[in-house]
């Protein structure tokens, strides 16, 4: 029975993370947020590096362990000693998936590979998690987030046209790559509740972006076409860009249809403009798009930015107001529809989190926020795996776990 029933699409289903920084992280937490019960396994001598914060000093408060690990448990096992491994392996017994994304060969010499873990339990899902994957010529490689996107492919085009990329928000990798692996977990979790057999599932960070450039990666293997940075044009949208506005901010606009630069048009309100034969197609807006641009923002420099999204909104037409970091948590629609859930800390003390980026019909509650280095160490060895009182104070003498 898990420690806390918040209901949700995996209501039952118990993980093991054993995962630093942020990719692995992530995957735990959209299995946390769907209402799985995530164990995350540290230790003291070897912390996730994201507990390490500058401005706080709190191992417990660190804003980027924070941010990527709510609604987990935390249970300090020392893997790197053979009776810590041991506990392990008895935890995955009663577990259905274990994340790791520690170097390719590390799972193997602790005596955690997918040999000894199907082994113990033939119904587990591992999910494995390495910048080119866990085996091949280039896997011994290791990187982080910077790394996936420029190897991936996805750097080089991100830029103004005629300029030399700019490169990617390193978050952008760790995230894209997180949420992947945790499709592909779920992916693997159904095939073993049908078939009562489990699945290695070997992630590279490296494939996973550039999926998210696959239609460039096939027009140069098929067509010889090599993309560079187009700034924020898109091929089948125009206009699509940023345009300043008036007040200093800035708004995106896509148009995707004829019939939404037809609304455009008439917002503009510009003599002859919804009638422009260059403007008509998206075809005829690609190939006017130097001038198209310039008219959309000199309209849009005569306008203040929250009024002019919402009524380019109310007509149909894609637009949003550019936002820091403090506009999104001032937004009142985001409060609105829960974004926010308040999250209980192992002290008793709460504070707001960002929580699911989706709604979905059989949520799970979020309650909890990042947990405390082995706040449910006793849990996990008591009510999981049925040890003693003494048999826990033996292991706390031992070193084992804390």
């Amino acid at each position: 029975m898990a420690k806390l029933q918040r209901g949700g699409p995996l209501a039952g289903v118990r993980v093991v993370e054993l995962s630093k920084i942020w990719a692995g992280p992530e995957t735990g937490k959209h299995f946390a947020f769907m209402g799985a019960e995530v164990i995350k396994v540290e230790t003291k001598g070897s912390l996730d590096f994201t507990r390490f914060d500058t401005l706080t000093g709190d191992i417990n408060k660190a804003r980027g362990f924070m941010s990527v690990n709510p609604q987990k448990l935390s249970a300090q096992i020392d893997i790197k000693q053979r009776a810590g491994v041991e506990l392990v392996l008895d935890l995955l017994r009663h577990c259905d998936i274990l994340v790791d994304n520690l170097r390719p060969g590390a799972m193997e010499r602790l005596g955690l590979g997918w040999d000894v873990v199907r082994a113990v339990n033939p119904r587990i899902v591992q999910i494995t998690m390495g910048m080119y994957g866990n085996d091949g010529p280039l896997a011994s490689q290791t990187g982080y987030a910077p790394c996936f996107c420029a190897i991936g492919g996805l750097s080089s085009l991100v830029g103004s046209a005629g300029k030399p990329p700019t490169g990617m928000n390193m978050r952008y990798a760790d995230s894209t790559y997180g949420t992947a692996a945790a499709f592909a977990g779920l992916v693997a979790l159904l095939h073993a509740r049908r078939t009562g057999v489990g699945q290695f599932v070997d992630v590279s960070a490296v494939e996973c972006m550039t999926t998210m450039v696959a239609d460039t990666m096939m027009d140069f293997t098929l067509n010889g076409i090599e993309h560079g940075c187009d700034g924020t044009r898109h091929a089948e949208m125009a206009p699509h860009s940023t345009y300043r506005c008036k007040d200093g901010d800035w708004i995106s606009i896509a148009v995707s249809s004829d019939a939404a630069w037809e609304a455009l048009a008439d917002v503009i309100g510009q003599s002859g403009l919804s009638t422009d034969a260059r403007f008509n197609t998206l075809t005829g807006r690609k190939a006017n798009e130097v001038e198209l641009d310039r008219i959309v923002s000199g309209w849009v420099a005569t306008r203040a930015a929250t009024d002019l999204v919402s009524e380019l909104q109310a007509r149909g037409i894609a637009a949003g107001k550019s936002c820091n970091s403090m506009d999104l948590i001032a937004d009142p629609l985001l409060w609105e529809r829960g974004f926010f859930p308040e999250a209980a800390q192992s002290d008793g003390a709460s504070r707001p989190i960002v929580g699911p980026g989706a709604k979905i019909s059989r949520a799970a509650e979020i309650c909890d926020d990042a947990p405390w280095l082995g706040a449910d160490t006793g849990y996990v060895l008591g009510d999981i795996l049925g040890l003693s009182a003494d048999a826990q104070a033996k292991l706390k003498a031992d070193g084992i776990t804390c």
